[in-house]
């Protein structure tokens, strides 16, 4: 169902019965009740269980049948078999692997978290001449935009208030210290309850470590996602990544080793495009980002060159992405024509990229999908409507789908492929976290 339908996000036995069954199924709650009242299958009638558990084995096994002719019409069924069932056995056994955590260092962080927010919330009482509950968006809004005085770029749609959210911030910052205050405290405040606060509660007791889940069937990209807690976004860069990753351990005698895929996504872009000036760079193993800069700001940029790298490198995923000029001018701060100019140099340099980008978003809208290098397929009916907004939408998703699709092929893959070889030598290694392209 996943591989058939990417886009739904549910794939339960209800929704399928329903859709190609026309069957409504028992609900799980009418056999075991809800709320206070809930008990466990165990506790039930088996009168009442068996209807249910025949139900449930008579509708998967219909659906089973009327799916797979679905997946091999599709020609899906090489996917299926070669990547996505060999990839459940390896993640039920990193899930129940785990990783290690040491307590002590997210504690140490915690604290430090305290002390700095403490320090925060001073400032910007100072900064605002009262103190009010920063984490009140009614009382910020108050401080912002009525004793300040600035002026509120958007409100919220629930309540129609004006908007304190990050974007709004963000936008703020340059114009007064308190809205910059306001979004480091928010981000710190954010570190120390979702992380630092929450992840010691999460340890399992009989095993000492964390045991997420790996969900298969979310992602319409074909990535994985982690939740319970999600793992796979502990903050790793900043100044604040290198202190959290010291918080996840190897056991005794043990290492903890990651293998990160260097630029996947712009190699793969590389190969599927063609483009020579793209292949050359690679195969010389030039750094991708650095001659980007070179291309697209020249010699006289006036930028020293980690900033330009770390703008090149923007601009390259904003190609893949499909970003237009006026949201790559705020991510690199500058003119909507500015950033124009950035593009269109890059595809002077990219002629290959540009003609492979507008022939798979035209395929796209042909077919009614969009396809990684495996087959994995992706439905884009934005592309055929007629609000531009939709279509632009539609396009990026184009875009995107064969490059970020076909990466998270090839790892999945690499996962299926380096569980067997670990099995097959005997090794003690063993995979216990996979985070996008690492």
């Amino acid at each position: 169902s996943y591989l058939l339908e990417p886009n739904w996000g549910k794939h339960n036995l209800e929704k399928l019965a329903l859709t190609y069954l026309q069957t409504t199924k028992t609900p799980y709650d009418e056999v075991v009740g809800k709320g206070k009242s809930q008990v466990t299958m165990d506790k039930v009638a088996v009168e009442r269980v068996v209807p249910y558990a025949c139900q449930d084995a008579d509708l998967a096994l219909r659906l089973g049948g009327l799916l797979w002719d679905k997946v091999r019409e599709r020609k899906l069924d090489n996917l299926y078999a070669s990547v996505e069932r060999p990839l459940i056995e390896v993640l039920a056994e990193m899930e129940m692997a785990g990783v290690g955590v040491d307590p002590t260092v997210l504690a140490e962080l915690s604290a430090r978290f305290g002390k700095d927010l403490s320090g925060l919330e001073g400032r910007i009482h100072e900064l605002a001449g009262q103190e009010f509950n920063i984490n009140s968006p009614k009382q910020l809004s108050d401080i912002l935009f009525h004793k300040l005085g600035l002026r509120s770029p958007r409100k919220t749609k629930v309540t129609g208030s004006l908007s304190t959210s990050m974007e709004v911030l963000e936008e703020l910052a340059p114009l007064h210290p308190l809205a910059d205050l306001v979004l480091k405290y928010r981000t710190l405040a954010k570190l120390k309850s979702t992380y630092a606060d929450a992840l010691p509660a999460l340890i399992n007791p009989a095993t000492g470590r964390i045991h997420t889940s790996y969900n298969q069937t979310v992602a319409a990209t074909g990535r994985l996602s982690s939740s319970d807690p999600n793992l796979q976004n502990i903050p790793a860069r900043g100044e604040w990544g290198p202190e959290f990753r010291k918080a996840f351990i190897a056991d005794d005698g043990c290492s903890l080793l990651a293998a990160d895929y260097a630029q996947i996504e712009l190699r793969i872009l590389a190969h599927l495009s063609g483009d020579k000036a793209l292949c050359a760079s690679f195969r010389a193993d030039r750094d991708i980002h650095a001659e980007t800069a070179r291309q697209v700001f020249g010699a006289a940029s006036g930028l020293f060159p980690e900033d330009e790298r770390r703008k090149a490198k923007v601009i390259n995923f904003s190609i893949i992405y499909g970003t237009s000029a006026f949201s790559l001018a705020k991510e690199l701060g500058t003119a909507p024509a500015e950033a124009q100019k950035f593009i269109d140099r890059y595809f002077d340099e990219h002629p290959q990229v540009r003609e492979y980008l507008d022939r798979i978003v035209e395929e796209a809208r042909v077919r009614g999908t969009a396809e990684t290098l495996f087959g994995r397929q992706r439905q884009v009916p934005e592309l055929r409507v007629a609000d531009r907004m939709t279509r632009e939408a539609g396009r990026r998703i184009a875009l995107n789908t064969p490059i970020q699709g076909t990466a998270a092929d090839i790892i999945k893959l690499a996962m299926v492929r380096i569980h067997a070889e670990l099995r097959k030598r005997r090794l003690r290694a063993r995979m216990i976290l996979q985070v996008h392209d690492e």
